[in-house]
């Protein structure tokens, strides 16, 4: 979708400018009629983005998900409580302790008092308000219930920030017993090995014949201490290429394939999944928006590609008359509960609860599948430095026990 900038003048003859997207230049001229501006220029492009610089890199310009809820819960607590828009978006700008929201929201500020919608305003700033944010405002706003809208969205990034959360620290401890592990093996091959080869070869004579481990681990040893600055590199270089290809549509589609044959994650990464849809489609049903408009933002927030593909293939199909649930009934990627839940909430008008219950469950499911990988990560990972320590320690002390028989005999 093209993106445009205006010039035009309000009812009040003050000139404004600013900039959103829209299908073509008729609807974007349709849009300002709307927020009561009339153009004076009006030319596609985009507005230019601005940075922090080094911050930017180290994720500095980008909005935390805490900072969002935040914002988030108190817009809707000032806007249920009576307060214009308007002086609520002001008021959190003003207060907020966010160098990167209070710029995003200086910007929603600045286009809401030239006239636009919130919707409008939050759409150009998509690293922070997602479609599914962004089309629930709207609903809200077309049905006069932005506040209740809000209060949705405040509870629905609560429970996928909770979520988000819970996965992190479920992964962080057995991500630093690898770091650990992976350092303590380099440490040992390029500063330990060497020093003890060396003393083995002096103590048995440069002919001593040492047992297969032993040697291997020597191998091992020399060929990083003689090419290590040469492979440092071309690794890191490999793991820059290779997070850039997980970033391509290729990529993210054979990453996400790839992840949902994996025995141990595959459940994890399902119940996320379906968390995400029900969650999300509920929320945007009981925004009231469209069925078909709902499916395709959903498929976009749920996060993984196969998913989405699965999403955008099922709208298809209620756009040609079948109902939701009898189209997951027929997908492996859906439990059936989520079909027999969602065809009871077609059935009674009650879509939106009844998805909410499913989120629940698979929220909990997920905590309970988090909690039992990370009560096995745990002595998997010590097995596996225990084991790598054993090696190190095996390689040592069969020669020195070899040598000692020589010496006795």
């Amino acid at each position: 979708m093209p993106s445009y900038l205006y010039v035009a003048t309000n009812s009040q003859g003050k000139v404004v400018n600013g900039g959103f997207d829209a299908n073509d230049r008729a609807a974007a001229i349709s849009t300002l009629s709307k927020q009561g501006l009339s153009p004076i220029s009006l030319k596609e492009g985009s507005e230019k983005k601005t940075s922090f610089g080094f911050l930017n890199f180290l994720g500095g310009n980008k909005v935390k998900s805490d900072d969002l809820v935040m914002f988030t819960r108190q817009l809707s607590a000032m806007v249920s409580a009576g307060v214009p828009i308007l002086r609520a978006l002001t008021s959190l700008h003003d207060h907020t302790d966010s160098a990167a929201l209070k710029k995003v929201s200086a910007g929603i500020v600045k286009d809401v008092e030239a006239g636009a919608t919130l919707a409008d305003a939050l759409v150009k700033y998509p690293n922070t308000f997602n479609d599914v944010y962004v089309n629930m405002v709207r609903a809200g706003e077309s049905a006069g219930i932005l506040d209740d809208i809000l209060k949705r969205l405040a509870m629905q990034q609560e429970k996928n920030a909770s979520m988000r959360k819970k996965i992190k620290s479920a992964m962080t401890y057995p991500s630093v017993l690898m770091v650990i592990t992976i350092l303590a093996f380099f440490g040992l091959m390029l500063f330990v090995i060497p020093q003890i080869g060396k003393i083995l070869k002096d103590l048995g004579g440069p002919d001593a014949k040492l047992p297969a481990l032993t040697q291997a681990m020597l191998t091992i040893s020399d060929f990083l201490v003689k090419y290590g600055l040469f492979l440092l590199p071309l690794v890191i270089g490999g793991v820059v290429m290779f997070l850039r290809f997980l970033k391509t549509p290729r990529g993210k589609a054979i990453f996400h394939q790839f992840v949902l044959r994996v025995p141990m994650i595959n459940p994890i990464i399902r119940k996320v999944a379906v968390a995400r849809f029900a969650r999300t489609f509920s929320a945007l049903m009981g925004a009231g928006v469209a069925v078909l408009e709902a499916l395709n933002v959903t498929a976009r927030a749920v996060g993984n590609v196969v998913y989405e593909k699965a999403l955008v293939d099922a709208a298809e199909q209620v756009k040609n008359g079948k109902t939701l649930s009898s189209v997951l009934e027929k997908d492996d990627l859906f439990p059936p509960i989520v079909a027999q839940m969602l065809a009871v909430g077609e059935e009674t008008g009650q879509t939106d609860t009844v998805l909410v219950k499913v989120a629940d469950f698979y929220e909990e499911e997920v905590d309970v599948a988090i909690d039992g990988i990370s009560s096995i990560i745990e002595p998997v990972m010590i097995l596996i430095m225990g084991s790598m320590v054993g090696l190190i320690a095996a390689s040592v002390m069969g020669p020195i026990a070899g040598l000692a028989q020589n010496i006795k005999s």
